[in-house]
C-alpha cells in the first residue's frame, strides 16, 4: 500500500489493482473557510489565503466535504466504483477528480449519515447516470440506515419512487435503489460485490454514524464523523481486539481542543495510540490544518509511536489490494 500525490497526469497505474481516491477531506464547511477570505483577519489566515494563488488541483489545503471513491477491482479485473458520502461539493469533486482519475460512472452509494455534508449532493447523481428524460435507466443502489432514509425522503421527496399521479409529467431525476442497512457490526452487506461491515460510532452523545469497514486482503476502516467508539465498535478495530488494521481513515476537526460531536486532533492521536493500526490517513480538517506543516509534525509522531499516519488530501489516490 502507497499513498501518491494527484493530479490528472498521475493516471498511469495498472489497471487491475484497487484504490481508494479521496473526493473530500475537508470539515462541512470545507476550506478555505469563507470568511477567512470576505472578511480577511490581520494577519490573514494562511491556509485559506492560499486559495486565491494556487490551483484546487495542486493545492491540498483546498478540501471539499469528506467523501471516499473506493476504486473497486474483481477478480476478473473488472472495476466496480462505491462511493462513501455525497455531500455538498459532490459536482465539484465529481468535476475535479473523476475526470483526472478517468472515472466514468458510480456503481453504487454508501451514506455514513444524513447530515447536509454527506447527502446534499444526491440531486446531482443523475450527472453521472445515463441521460433519459423518461427515468428509464438502471437505478444506482445505495445503501444507508433507516434514520438516514427516514430524513432523506423529507429533504428530497421526488427521489423515492412512487407511482406518478394521473396527469403527471416526469422529470429527470437521479434514479436511486433504496436498501436500508443495520447499524450493526454483526450484520454486514455487499455493495457492488464488496463486504462492508457497519461500524456504528457516537456522533455527539444523541447520534449514531455509520463507519465502515472493508478489504480481506487488507481491512480498513473508514470513520468520517466520531466522537466517541462504542466497545463493541473499538474491538472490531482494534490489534488488541479482532485484529489489527491496514489501514485506518480517520475524522480530526480541529488542530487543537476537543469538539462535543468530533474528534480533534488530540483526541485522533490518542485513538491511533490506541487502535493501533498498521497506517493511518486524516480526514475532515478545517483551516486550522496546514497540510505540510502538519504533515512534518506527523512524521515525527509517526517515526516516535511506530504509526504511520499523515493528513489525507483531495485528490489523493491510495493502491490497495482489496
Amino acid at each position: 500500500m502507497a499513498t501518491s500525490n494527484c493530479s490528472g497526469s498521475e493516471n498511469n497505474h495498472a489497471p487491475s489493482e484497487s484504490a481508494l481516491i479521496f473526493m473530500g477531506t475537508g470539515c462541512s464547511s470545507m476550506v478555505p473557510n469563507v470568511m477567512c477570505l470576505i472578511h480577511p483577519s490581520d494577519p490573514p489566515c494562511s491556509v485559506c489565503v492560499q486559495s486565491l494563488s494556487i490551483p484546487p488541483d495542486r493545492n491540498p489545503n483546498y478540501r471539499c466535504n469528506t467523501s471516499l471513491l473506493i476504486d473497486y477491482c474483481e477478480s476478473n479485473g473488472n472495476h466496480k466504483y462505491i462511493l462513501i458520502d455525497v455531500g455538498k461539493t459532490f459536482r465539484e469533486a465529481v468535476l475535479r477528480w473523476f475526470v483526472s482519475h478517468r472515472i466514468s460512472r458510480i456503481d453504487s452509494i454508501i451514506l455514513t449519515h444524513e447530515h447536509a455534508d454527506a447527502v446534499l449532493g444526491l440531486d446531482d447523481i443523475r450527472a453521472v447516470q445515463p441521460f433519459s428524460p423518461t427515468n428509464d435507466i438502471d437505478p444506482t443502489p445505495i445503501y444507508l440506515s433507516q434514520h438516514s432514509m427516514d430524513s432523506i425522503a423529507e429533504k428530497f421527496p421526488y427521489l423515492i419512487p412512487k407511482k406518478p399521479k394521473e396527469g403527471q409529467e416526469i422529470r429527470r431525476v437521479a434514479q436511486l435503489s433504496w436498501n436500508i442497512i443495520a447499524d450493526d457490526i454483526n450484520q454486514p452487506f455487499y455493495a457492488s460485490g464488496l463486504k462492508f461491515t457497519p461500524l456504528p460510532v457516537m456522533h455527539g452523545e444523541d447520534y449514531i454514524c455509520l463507519g465502515f469497514l472493508f478489504g480481506e486482503k487488507n481491512r480498513v476502516a473508514y470513520i468520517s464523523d466520531v466522537s466517541r467508539f462504542p466497545a463493541t465498535t473499538e474491538h472490531v478495530i482494534s490489534k488488541t481486539g479482532a485484529g489489527q488494521l491496514d489501514l485506518l481513515i480517520l475524522d480530526c476537526l480541529y488542530r487543537t481542543g476537543s469538539h462535543n460531536v468530533h474528534l480533534c486532533f488530540p483526541q485522533t492521536l490518542e485513538t491511533l495510540k490506541r487502535l493501533c493500526p498498521k497506517q493511518a490517513l486524516l480526514i475532515g480538517m478545517t483551516h486550522e490544518f496546514d497540510h505540510h506543516k502538519d504533515n512534518e509534525f506527523l512524521k515525527d509522531w509517526s517515526r516516535r509511536e511506530g504509526i504511520p499516519v499523515q493528513l489525507a488530501h483531495d485528490g489523493l489516490r491510495v493502491p490497495i489490494n482489496l
